[in-house]
């Protein structure tokens, strides 16, 4: 894999009555601001008139008062957030991806990616398809279309769409008439359900888009779910949309991507992480003054570890507040200015004292020896990095920026070696067989950790399969 794969939010609403659902669906974009900002774009419904508008960047520049007050009332919206590909980040690439046809129209949000994208692609061009981005999407839009020429409905079309998709995919598919939500039979992605205190149903990555627009949680849609809501408000639920696979939330999400204040498959991700900090005190234990983290997937757990340890925590590290996620940022160089922009050290907290350092992943090391560098400025005498996830081995096919064993530092170095390179005292990770307490002692997928992929991932297609269930629909 020679390309940064993507992580996205995804977020929908259906009212009974036309209202502003451009400015609820914002506000549910900008909640899931943190889970990509390449791009954002949504799609309002008004009695089967689609407005859609999408660009690249934040939600907050790409949605003006202008471009919102554009919109018209409707009664359905989708929205995206979007972390755009190494190379890929254009416009042509920003969700929702509008589909016309002579059976209506479609609108698609996406979250993850697909492991059998490439012979899914190969296919279709083989059949005459003619792709205009290169986001997975696309390749999920062509199915439900072809589907959807030659079946009754539009939840037979995605039915029979998502027999043929494998790896991770979250969705949205909306119609003239109805908003349907689908989660891949594995679970990799979060997807949850709310309701609107006025009536209506909240679709969205995380729960904390629930919050940020007034809807109640209801309940996680179930790996392999499929949720119709028609235009009348009532919710039907297909359980058995695709045979029961074993459910494997990312454990990353509760690692790093999900917001502290979201909770997921019934989990929530502050606790998580003070867990993680609190058993990696356990297993690596620091002769400290102080334990600090580095904001913000860090400092929940710093706050375990400084309580399993006893040390003091302190806030070690200031974030400017308008700089995005280093993680997500697209290219290499990128993501080295914005640390130097990103974070700020308090001299006061760190000055002649010996610090434990909570970051949550290291992948190339660039980002952890930048901090470390900081620290050391600031007049830190020792720094002992500590890790909330364990050393990054494989490459990840469902939607987390693990690109390649070539760019992993952990395939090259030992702990020591990286240790020395960062510039750290010390370092120690989170052992592997900690990772099911995250979630609950749930089913997760480690497969960047431990190579265990819980799907194929280069399966050759065979092209006579979707036609015969094709023909079979038709008849």
């Amino acid at each position: 894999m020679s390309m940064i794969h993507e992580e996205c939010g995804v977020f929908g609403v259906m009212t009974p009555q036309p209202e502003n659902l451009a400015h609820l669906t914002y506000c549910g974009l900008f909640a899931l601001q943190h889970r990509g900002q390449e791009g954002c774009g949504m799609t309002v419904n008004d009695d089967g008139v689609f407005t859609t508008h999408k660009d690249l960047g934040l939600a907050e520049h790409v949605f003006t008062p202008q471009v919102l007050s554009g919109f018209p009332a409707g009664t359905m919206a989708v929205g995206h957030t979007r972390y755009g590909t190494t190379g890929g980040n254009q416009r042509r690439n920003c969700q929702p991806m509008e589909v016309n046809h002579r059976k209506g129209k479609m609108s698609l949000v996406h979250n993850g990616n697909l492991s059998n994208a490439a012979a899914l692609r190969s296919e279709l061009e083989q059949r005459g398809a003619i792709f205009h981005s290169t986001s997975d999407t696309e390749i999920i839009a062509y199915i439900i279309t072809q589907a959807r020429l030659r079946t009754g409905s539009i939840e037979e079309a995605v039915r029979l769409a998502v027999s043929e998709l494998e790896g991770a995919f979250s969705m949205l598919v909306m119609s003239a008439q109805k908003l349907i939500a689908v989660r891949d039979p594995h679970g990799f992605r979060p997807l949850c359900i709310g309701t609107l205190p006025g009536g209506g149903y909240v679709f969205a990555s995380e729960s904390c888009a629930l919050t940020a627009v007034g809807a109640a949680f209801l309940r996680d849609v179930e790996p392999g779910e499929m949720i119709v809501v028609t235009q009348d408000g009532r919710m039907c639920a297909d359980r058995q949309l695709v045979q029961t696979q074993p459910k494997t939330l990312c454990v990353f999400e509760y690692i790093y991507f999900a917001r502290p204040d979201s909770v997921l498959d019934g989990v929530s991700v502050h606790a998580a992480r003070k867990a993680a900090g609190r058993m990696l005190a356990a297993a690596h234990p620091a002769d400290a003054d102080i334990v600090i983290g580095v904001p913000d997937s860090g400092l929940d757990a710093a706050l375990g570890f400084a309580e399993a340890s006893g040390i003091p925590y302190g806030i070690g590290l200031i974030k400017n507040k308008y700089i995005g996620r280093t993680f997500i940022a697209p290219t290499q160089n990128e993501r080295v200015s914005a640390v130097r922009l990103k974070l700020s050290p308090i001299r006061e907290t760190v000055a002649g004292r010996r610090v434990v350092l909570i970051d949550d992943s290291i992948v190339r090391g660039t980002t952890s020896r930048r901090i470390v560098s900081l620290l050391r400025d600031a007049g830190a005498a020792e720094i002992h990095m500590r890790i909330s996830a364990p050393p990054f081995l494989h490459p990840c096919y469902y939607g987390t920026d693990i690109d390649s064993e070539e760019n992993l530092i952990a395939c090259h170095h030992t702990v020591p070696e990286i240790a020395e390179m960062i510039g750290a005292d010390s370092l120690g990770f989170l052992p592997i067989d900690a990772l099911p307490q995250l979630a609950g002692s749930r089913q997760i997928c480690t497969a960047c950790f431990t190579g265990q992929y819980p799907t194929a991932t280069d399966r050759a297609e065979s092209r006579s399969r979707f036609e015969r269930k094709l023909h079979a629909a038709e008849n």
